[in-house]
């Protein structure tokens, strides 16, 4: 009930009237830029234009009131719409299943919000993400080459779009093709100084609609579907189904987190302030399950809108206002003037989108990039393009944990020390040390610098396990070890076992708090000598002579004697 409070107040401090321009001019502003997208990505999802515009309103509504970044604008995105695409393909039959699963993805983003997992969704890694966008924007492109023949987008995946182009180009429709030309160089090469004033889609929109009516009229247009109020969409809850449900679900708000959390980042930057990344989920969550109820489009943070709505003045969550109430108003009342508007236009509006998408920045860089990274983010980028986007994210995830996890093992392990002490050097009250063979090392020293986790576990048993045989005793030293996890702990244990089955003797050194609380809490000194646990270099060498002294007098041969 806290929340309810906190929005009244947000609302209030909306209305500051200095604010008050900036926000309306940027609601405006993002409203005009949005339309043809949304539009757009309404027909390349397969749910229609007027499902894109409920989307954007929707969302961008309830993430501006109830999120966690009122300056940021959240409406229909790349990354939801192609992955919308794929779910309403699966579920053409009964779109209910596919607004289910947007509702589905929206109360799992609540979920992600409440349980405070708003910080750890931001940690994906970047060459997932840069292949993820940039296999999006990949798509988005492949998939407005038949609109801007003239003929139907093919649905389903990027390959069936491909296949679909053979029959495109047997039946061109030359109207289509000027038209989508028109649009995409406006899109293309509108002036940046007019931006500000006429956004280059919203340009883009009029102009190749107006060449349309002129010159170009067979070009195919949106038809009577694109306004209208919003029909309830009722949710299909069976137990089978939801259990079916869950996987698209769960990587549907999985990208709607890592977009809107990732545009989060913009916001804060632009507008130096700290916002609440629980907070912005749960706002995306509201807003994606009030979209599926009335079959919209679901979305996420949209980086550009949010730049473009900062550098209007929009601050507040009056902007976002602002931009959902024009979106609504055009929806409801909207059909005389977009029923005519070409299919071809917003593909070639579409086509620009897409391009931008593409992570240039990163794929211009990607012969200076570490070889592993490099694979993880053109691994992504084709599964995304040639599979599927829930295979895409899921491989991606694996083949990054395994990139850090390699690095880090190299990393830990460079950390690791073994090196045998000398006798002459290390025992020096030894008697007879003069008559000892100047290279004998029945000590051995192992330290662990650094930190250690289950990345260099197994490493360390090879590397460490092989040392400990050629000693009678050896020493572990804790002193610069700075962190070590439950697998870490174990492999110890398993190292204190090797030593204890080929009779070697073990010395715990200078254990720091957090790594004796990790080692005791498995127990994995039990079978170490408390006598054996000591703080200083010098108990541990008198701990090593009395093991020694011992074996001396029960005339056990040591280990360099064998």
């Amino acid at each position: 009930m806290r929340a309810l409070p906190e929005v009244a107040l947000r609302v209030r401090r909306s209305f500051n009237v200095p604010a008050v321009a900036g926000d309306l001019f940027g609601g405006v502003t993002t409203a005009a830029v949005a339309l043809p997208v949304a539009l757009g990505f309404g027909v390349a999802s397969g749910l229609g234009p007027l499902a894109g515009l409920y989307g954007a309103v929707m969302v961008g509504f309830f993430a501006a009131v109830f999120g966690g970044a009122p300056a940021q604008v959240s409406g229909t995105a790349a990354p939801m719409a192609i992955a919308m695409a794929v779910v309403v393909a699966r579920h053409a039959d009964h779109l209910a299943e596919a607004f289910t699963i947007v509702i589905l993805a929206g109360s799992i983003q609540i979920l992600l919000g409440v349980l405070r997992l708003g910080s750890f969704v931001a940690y994906t890694p970047y060459s997932v993400v840069s292949g993820f966008m940039s296999g999006i924007g990949i798509v988005i492109v492949v998939m407005q080459g038949a609109p801007m023949l003239g003929a139907a987008t093919a649905p389903g995946r990027a390959l069936d779009t491909i296949r679909s182009w053979p029959d495109a180009v047997a039946a061109v429709n030359p109207d289509a093709v000027a038209v989508a030309a028109v649009a995409l160089a406006v899109s293309w090469g509108w002036p940046r100084r007019i931006r500000r004033f006429l956004p280059a889609p919203l340009a883009a929109l009029i102009i190749g609609s107006l060449a349309a009516s002129l010159w170009f009229g067979d070009a195919p247009v949106l038809g009577a579907t694109v306004s209208g109020p919003p029909s309830f969409e009722t949710p299909a809850f069976s137990l089978d189904f939801v259990a079916s449900a869950l996987q698209p679900a769960f990587i549907l708000a999985l990208i709607g987190s890592v977009n809107s959390l990732l545009t989060l980042l913009v916001t804060d930057s632009l507008t130096r302030r700290r916002h609440n990344p629980n907070r912005e989920l749960v706002g995306q969550g509201i807003g994606n399950i009030a979209a599926g109820l009335i079959g919209g489009l679901p979305g996420a943070g949209s980086p550009p809108l949010t730049v473009l709505n900062i550098s209007a003045g929009g601050r507040t969550a009056l902007a976002g206002v602002v931009r959902a109430a024009v979106l609504l108003a055009l929806a409801l009342g909207m059909g005389g003037i977009a029923e005519p508007v070409p299919q071809a236009v917003l593909a070639g509006i579409l086509a620009k989108v897409g391009w931008d998408t593409i992570d240039w920045r990163f794929l211009t860089r990607i012969r200076r990039i570490g070889r592993s990274y490099a694979v993880v983010m053109l691994l992504t980028l084709v599964l995304t393009v040639f599979v599927d986007l829930v295979t895409a994210v899921a491989l991606g995830f694996i083949a990054a944990a395994i990139a850090q996890a390699r690095d880090a093992e190299r990393l830990e392990l460079d950390g690791v020390v073994s090196a045998p002490l000398l006798d002459q050097s290390f025992l020096p009250d030894e008697k007879g040390a003069g008559e000892l063979d100047p290279y004998l090392a029945r000590v051995g020293l192992v330290a662990l610098r650094g930190r250690f986790s289950v990345a260099s576990a197994n490493a360390l048993a090879r590397v460490v396990g092989a040392d400990i045989r050629e000693h009678d005793v050896v020493i572990f030293d804790f002193s610069s070890t700075t962190h070590m996890d439950d697998s870490a702990a174990l492999i110890m244990e398993q190292l204190i076992g090797i030593a204890a089955e080929d009779g070697t003797a073990c010395i715990v050194m200078n254990l720091s708090d957090p790594v004796a609380r990790a080692l005791q809490s498995l127990d994995v000194l039990r079978r170490v000598p408390r006598h054996h646990i000591v703080d200083s270099l010098d108990e541990a060498r008198y701990a090593a002579k009395r093991v020694l002294d011992s074996r001396d007098r029960s005339h056990a041969p040591s280990r360099s004697e064998i």
